[in-house]
């Protein structure tokens, strides 16, 4: 009996191998997509929208906090995470069972199991022991990436955990150290901090999200510090041992402290998922637990592409799925555009929201370029004062000498929404006077991009 024959087989069903599907779909394409957990990947089920479940909770929560400033008081407060992880559990099913009805709307196959390439155009797909041979004219690899874990932290899933399993304690820890301030770090410091958790921040790098401007994240050091988050910076973890309570130590210019702790997250990073998959034999050029790909995302072989955190960072969703859409276009020959990885928004969801597109000011310098900054504090936002939300900045650097949008940086609220004009901007070239002459809604949030624009050029009209 012979092989099924696809146009393309895509590996893996996150927010890149899903969308790759249902545009290859689109495009008439005949597609398979092998997952071996659920649809959706990381993302759907244990990492953008559930964490953004947990977030809100968190959000109302700090709200009830501050309940007088609006003008409500009550007594007794009480709290239930479990029904905080329940709805984020739940809204992860109905997402991921929403891409099973994309897939069918699209006429895409998909299979639950794991999968191998064994030749070029021919790939091993295993349920659970049972196996089957495909072909497909062209393979995509979306295999996405895991939690790193180093020899000094030793995970156990249990008392030191990775985000997976911050995701679903069944109570609430008295104290907890998160190990790395990226995105990830962060979002759970927060969300634990406001359950009224003991956290301590452990960074080995200069800042809280170390690849945001510096500016930024300062303003975010002193608002965590201020809800009672300890955070260490420039600080080095030695070790993590288990027991009763766990005692991380750490070293820094100060010397070396240990610090005592029910759980132990660790954030520091990940990597991507390239075993068993075949590649070595068909000689698929990684390097540093990631595929090389162009900006097509082909690799080195013909036949053969890799999209999302499995093809090296960025490692983000939206990342992913705008790959998954260049990759099949390109198959199908449409001729896309290349991806833009200077054009990616990165965003991180805690209190106060921190955004960015583009270069820092400090990478601005470095490139040689002469800049124009600008600048509009939240505590003059009409709208940001109404909704007593007034920590932050838009911060907008532009180059002096043709007004190029260069970069753009956000903290404070919805700051994760705000981005998109500031990325659209970036996308088609906008200039400062074309930002600042565009008109912005009043009382809006966006109202600062426009200001921040007029700051850089000695116009600001509210500060």
């Amino acid at each position: 009996m012979a092989d099924k024959q696809y146009d393309v087989v895509i590996i893996g069903g996150g927010p890149g191998g899903y969308v790759a599907g249902i545009r290859a779909g689109q495009l008439g394409l005949k597609a398979l997509v092998v997952e071996k957990d659920k649809l959706g990947g990381i993302c759907l089920n244990w990492g953008c929208i559930p964490t953004k479940a947990l977030i809100k909770n968190a959000e109302v929560l700090n709200t009830f906090h501050h309940a007088e400033d609006f003008g409500f008081s009550f007594e007794n407060l009480k709290t239930d995470f479990s029904k905080a992880v329940k709805r984020s559990r739940d809204i992860s099913v109905k997402s991921s069972k929403g891409i099973e009805f994309l897939f069918k709307k699209n006429k895409v196959d998909h299979i639950y199991g794991t999968a191998k390439i064994i030749a070029k155009g021919s790939v091993e797909i295993d349920q659970q022991g049972k196996k089957e041979k495909v072909s497909a004219k062209n393979i995509i690899i979306a295999t996405g990436a895991r939690p790193r874990i180093l020899p000094n932290i030793p995970v156990d899933y249990k008392q030191i955990i990775t985000s997976s399993e911050a995701m679903v304690l069944s109570e609430v820890p008295k104290r907890m150290v998160v190990i790395g301030s990226g995105a990830i770090g962060t979002e759970f410091a927060y969300i634990y901090n406001a359950y009224g958790t003991k956290v301590t921040v452990v960074e080995m790098l200069d800042s809280l999200l170390p690849i945001e401007d510096v500016e930024l994240t300062k303003i975010l050091r002193r608002s965590f510090e201020k809800a009672g988050i300890e955070v260490y910076t420039s600080t080095k973890v030695e070790s993590v041992t288990p027991g009763k309570e766990a005692t991380v130590k750490i070293s820094n210019k100060d010397g070396v402290k240990e610090i005592k702790a029910d759980i132990v997250l660790s954030a520091i990073g990940v990597q991507g998922n390239i075993e068993n998959l075949g590649l070595e034999a068909l000689g698929v050029k990684t390097e540093r637990s990631y595929i090389k790909v162009d900006q097509f995302l082909k690799t080195n072989v013909d036949g053969i592409y890799a999209i999302g955190d499995v093809a090296g960072p960025p490692c983000l969703a939206h990342k992913a799925s705008h790959e998954g859409i260049v990759c099949i276009e390109t198959i199908a020959g449409k001729h896309p555009h290349a991806v833009d990885y200077g054009n990616i928004p990165g965003c991180t969801y805690c209190q106060p929201q921190v955004a960015s597109v583009g270069l820092t000011e400090q990478k601005a310098r470095e490139k040689g370029y002469e800049i124009k900054v600008g600048r509009y504090p939240f505590r003059s936002h009409g709208k940001a004062l109404a909704l007593n939300e007034t920590e932050g900045m838009v911060k907008l650097i532009f180059d002096a000498k043709y007004g190029e949008l260069l970069g753009a940086h956000i903290i404070g609220p919805e700051a994760t929404e705000m981005i998109a004009e500031l990325t659209t901007a970036r996308a088609l070239e906008t200039t400062a006077e074309q930002l600042y002459n565009t008109i912005h809604a009043h009382p809006t949030l966006t109202e600062g991009v426009m200001e921040a624009a007029l700051d850089a050029y000695g116009r600001a009209l509210h500060i």
